[in-house]
This record gives C-alpha cells, structure tokens and sequence, in this order.
C-alpha cells in the first residue's frame, strides 16, 4: 500500500470519526429536547425542553368558549376565561418526546415531524356550575313542572303542554360539559350526548294526547275566504270557537266527531259580513280636491249571504279535506255583488262627483282619464243630489227622462240611484260654478254632451259612483 493510500484511507477514517462524534453530540443533545424538525402546534420545538415547549405554547393559549347545541339546535355559549381556566401541555409534550428516538435524529432531516397535541384542562368546577346554571335552558329546565294538560292560549286556540316529553338530565349535561372541558374540546351536543329523557304518560294523560291530535288537525283550517285582493284566513282559534265544549275540553259525539257550536259558527260569519261588507257602510274617501271625506250610505256594496256561508262552513269544518295544510281559497256567496271587494271596495277605477266644487270626474285603474264640471240637483228647490256611494246600474242611448212637468230628452243615459243618474244636458250652455244652487236639475248630474259621450264610452255598468258636498 502506497502512501497516497494510506493518506486517503487515513482521511476517511477521521472523516467517519468526526461525523460520529457529531451525530452522538447531537443525540445526547436531542436527548434532553425535542428532535431536529420537531414542530408542535405550529411551533418550532427543536432542542427545547418541555418545559421551554409549554410556556411557549401557552403564551399562544387563549380560553376558549364552549358551545351547549340543544335538541332544536339553539346555542348557547360559556366562555372558560370566567371560570379560572387553566391549560398544561406537559404531559403530553413529555409523552411525544419520550416516543421520539434521540438517536434517530436524522431521520428528520428530510422529513418535518409536526404534532397537533391538546392541553390537560382544569377549571373552577364551582364557577363552571354558576356559569352553566346561568344558561337559560338550564333555568327553563329547572322551572319546568310534569305538566300534562290541554288548555286554551291568548287568541283562543287549543294549546297542549307536554311537559314529560324532551326531558333534560340537568346533572348528565353538566357532567359531559365537565367532560368536553378537560378533554379540551369545544362543543356539546345535548342529543348526542344522551341528555334527553322521556317520562312515560299515564293512560288517562295518553288519551288527553290522542284528543289534542285530532284537534290540532281540526285547527290546521286551510279554508281563506277571498275577498277581492284580501284574504282572510279561518284561523287556529275561530276553529277552537267553533268548538261545542264542557269542561274546558271539545265535545265529540258517539262516533268520535267534534260537535259544532252552530251558533259560534253564526257569529263569525256575522263578523266576517261586519268587516267585509261594503253595503251600508261609511266610508272615508280621498277626494279629488285634497280633503277626506265621510260618505254615509248609497245603493253601492257587496252583502254577503250570511245563511248560505253558516251552513258552508257548518258542512265543511268537518270535513278532513279541509284539515290537510293546503290552503283552499274560497268566494263567499252574496246577496248583492260590487264591482270590487274587500275594505276598499270603491277600488281604483270609479266615478267621483264633487257637488261642492261642480266637478265629476272619472278615474281608470288608479289614473284620471276624464275632468268635467257638471251641474248637480237644485238646492233652492230641495232638489240636490244625494250624497253616498251608489253604482251605475244601467247605460242606455236616446232616452226620454220623465217627471213631474218636464220631459228632457237625452242622448246619453246611466242611471246611479233610482230615477238620479247621469246624463248629458243639451239645453244647457254652461256648467260649473253656482249653478246648481238656483238653477240646478231635478237631482241628475248634468253632463256637457262630449264629456258625456267619452265617459258613456269607457265606463262598465257596476262602476262605483262617489257623491258628496
């Protein structure tokens, strides 16, 4: 062997010598910490001790909040910061670093060792038991008596109160929220965790239960009364009224049917036509010139046929068809029809007659398609024109008006109230102003011939006619 030989092979040897002694320095070294590449919870570990480790971790540490979901899926929330929360990574740092070989530090210097470890938890448990008996399902839970009943609620509706059903062990959801905070984590859920409980009704409580079904599915109306635009539904609480009862609870018959009380299903219908009829009414109208005014009577109004829908709803309140969840819109019979329905049945498309300022005017869909001034019923006379709201009932062409000494043939006729309507008036040269005081007509409004003539065109029999001073 040569000397350059042995001068290499001399060089290998301390190389090998100098490396072991390195990769020895470093294991005794790692021994005491964590190895090369070690990151715990996102922090860099290597060569740290556990306890150099666990202060670091928990400067990065904050008190959580724990959530409580209950069965309907309510929140309700306890911050651990209130309850002298305190974390500790050390056993479970001493743990991974024990399971890591010091001696096998170069393993990691290609590969990164990263560990999400969690905390061991302690609280105030005295402060964690005020702070959860704060929660209000908590104190809900705590007032909530084994109540079984069947009562009536503010509106009238049948209400069932079924106080032994989703019963909360109060005690075990305390326990598993202990539990969850020393386990670190941060939600529990009252279902998953077995804290629901039942108690088991008594026959004479499992057959109150079966009677609030079948009046839970009476009071599921889907009958709307329709009127015009409005809709007015049977309600929870008109089907409890319309309920025969004794001690406080509905009557059924020998075949299990609810008994109606034939004179609370009148009633309603008579509040129904109270509220929706619009013949006879007083109405307030927004005129033309500004004001609001109050009209008293007139021949305009639907009437509805109060008979005929006591004995519909009599016939169809017992009927399961109606009871399903599936609105069924209904038109109430009628004695007299409107042109519109509901509160507002004057609508936006009628006629307006201003006695005072001898004015009439014709408004289509919410939009004033005509203007005219007109001569109203002579008041000198005791002739003037009534007030109220009345409809045109009738349109004719070419008609003779006839009276007591006097025959006024007209091109244009629509009558509004008996013998009073509205024409056009080829006699007179001039219309408006205070003509009708001394010189007015026998009750009709007098109408300039194209005026006439436009409005006779565009107007249905049926239109509502506003007339007032």
């Amino acid at each position: 062997m040569n000397k350059t030989t042995k001068r290499l092979l001399f060089a290998v040897l301390i190389l090998l010598l100098f490396l072991l002694t390195v990769y020895f320095v470093l294991a005794l070294y790692y021994r005491e910490g964590f190895s090369l590449n070690t990151w715990i919870n996102g922090v860099y570990c290597t060569g740290k001790t556990v306890e150099e480790v666990n202060s670091e971790l928990l400067s990065h540490t904050e008190a959580p909040d724990v959530v409580i979901v209950d069965k309907a899926g309510e929140k309700y929330t306890i911050t651990l910061a209130d309850v002298d929360y305190h974390a500790d990574f050390s056993s479970a740092l001493e743990a991974y670093r024990q399971e890591q070989n010091p001696y096998l530090w170069v393993d990691n210097v290609l590969f990164h060792s990263r560990r999400t470890l969690a905390p061991a938890v302690t609280v105030d448990e005295e402060a964690l038991r005020r702070a959860y008996n704060a929660l209000d399902f908590v104190q809900t839970e705590q007032k909530r008596i084994k109540d079984y009943s069947l009562t009536r609620d503010a509106e009238g509706a049948y209400v069932f109160t079924d106080g032994l059903s989703d019963r909360i062990d109060l005690e075990k959801a305390f326990l598993a929220l202990k539990q969850i905070v020393e386990n670190g984590q941060e939600t529990l859920n009252l279902q998953e965790s077995g804290c629901y409980y039942e108690i088991t009704p008594d026959e004479s409580q499992k057959a109150l239960r079966n009677l609030w079904k079948e009046i839970e599915r009476f009071q599921t109306c889907d009958i709307v009364y329709c009127f015009g635009e409005e809709r007015h539904p049977v309600t929870a609480a008109d089907c409890a009224f319309f309920l025969t009862a004794e001690n406080g609870l509905p009557v059924q018959d020998e075949k299990g049917s609810f008994v109606l009380d034939e004179e609370a299903v009148t009633a309603y219908v008579q509040s129904l036509a109270e509220e929706y009829d619009g013949y006879g009414r007083t109405r307030q109208f927004h005129s033309t010139r500004g004001d609001v005014i109050t009209i008293d009577g007139g021949t305009y109004g639907s009437k509805m046929d109060r008979k005929k829908e006591t004995a519909y709803l009599l016939e169809h309140l017992l009927d399961p068809g109606v009871h399903t969840g599936t609105p069924q819109s209904h038109i109430p019979s009628y004695e007299r029809e409107a042109f519109c329905y509901g509160k507002n049945d004057i609508g936006d498309t009628y006629i307006e007659v201003d006695m005072t300022e001898q004015k009439m005017y014709y408004y289509e869909k919410g939009v004033l398609k005509l203007e005219t001034e007109i001569v109203t019923g002579n008041m000198r006379r005791r002739m003037g024109t009534p007030e109220g709201v009345n409809f045109v009932y009738n349109k004719q062409k070419n008609r003779v008006l006839r009276g007591p000494g006097y025959a006024s043939p007209v091109k244009f006729w629509m009558p509004v109230k008996g013998g009073i309507g509205i024409h056009d008036a080829g006699w007179r040269k001039e219309f408006g102003g205070d003509i009708y005081q001394t010189a007015g007509s026998h009750g009709c409004i007098n109408t300039p011939k194209d005026k006439m003539e436009e409005l006779f065109d565009c107007v249905q029999i049926g239109t509502p006619v506003v007339m007032f001073y």
